[in-house]
């Protein structure tokens, strides 16, 4: 068995891997080593031990689960330095967050051969594209739904601090519905602009959601997009495969 865990700016998500298959999936808002164990514990009583184990984190977590990880089981913190399923065309790579890389090769692997736009709606926006070879140019970074409503209130003297809703229009009729039609409306317009000019450039692709904000985009773009939750936990668990097979470490 195999364990990924993706710090995320806001939860932590731990999966449980065999082969290709996601098993089991745990959410956290902190993870501890204590949790962890536990975690482990009960997959033990399963007869699901862990072997092997890969951690994405685009923030620092706690070292005492990067020592336990690294005492016990075959371990892989991911970063641009290690062996990758593709071939990183970043100017600087050491700036690259783990995260889109995990995306990247997720995609890559549920879509060879396929010029891939991944999207990760999240804490931030990111726009990612890799190319039916495999390489991996860049992409863009905004800021999530949610930064947009804080960056109102933050910045400015009198707008409030306004929650999304599910219905929006696209003139609102209070400062309320008005910041929510801003935002909302505008952040539907950019995402489905940027598709476009990607496939302006490029051509057709395919389109992947990811991100905790999927299912607002998932209902609500024209575009034929495949929407993909797990996505960076999938390609964790492609990479971890990707060095198990080149590693001659028997555990």
């Amino acid at each position: 068995m195999k364990l990924g865990i993706d710090v995320g700016n806001t939860l932590t998500k731990v999966a449980l891997f065999k082969g290709s298959e996601l098993i089991e999936l745990h959410t956290f808002e902190t993870l501890s080593l204590y949790k962890l164990k536990l975690l482990l514990s009960g997959f033990e009583r399963k007869n699901m031990n862990v072997r092997y184990s890969i951690v994405s984190s685009v923030k620092e977590y706690d070292k005492d689960i990067r020592n336990f990880l690294n005492e016990n089981y075959y371990f892989i913190e991911l970063s641009s330095k290690i062996d990758l399923p593709i071939i990183i065309g970043y100017k600087t790579p050491e700036t690259l967050g783990n995260d889109r890389i995990a995306g990247v090769c997720g995609a890559t692997a549920l879509f060879p051969g396929k010029d891939i736009l991944v999207i990760d709606a999240g804490t931030c926006i990111t726009y990612d594209f890799v190319d039916k070879g495999e390489n991996y140019f860049g992409g863009g970074i905004s800021p999530g739904i949610d930064a947009r409503f804080k960056a109102l209130n933050t910045f400015t003297e009198n707008l409030p601090l306004v929650n999304r809703a599910e219905d929006f229009n696209l003139i609102g009729n209070s400062t309320t519905e008005s910041i929510r039609s801003g935002v909302l409306n505008g952040i539907l317009a950019e995402v489905e602009g940027i598709i476009k000019r990607y496939e302006n450039n490029f051509g057709r692709m395919k389109i992947i959601f990811t991100g905790g904000d999927t299912i607002f985009f998932d209902k609500r773009l024209k575009n034929d997009i495949f929407a993909l939750p797990n996505l960076v936990l999938n390609g964790l668990n492609e990479i971890l495969d990707f060095n198990i097979n080149k590693s001659t470490v028997i555990l």
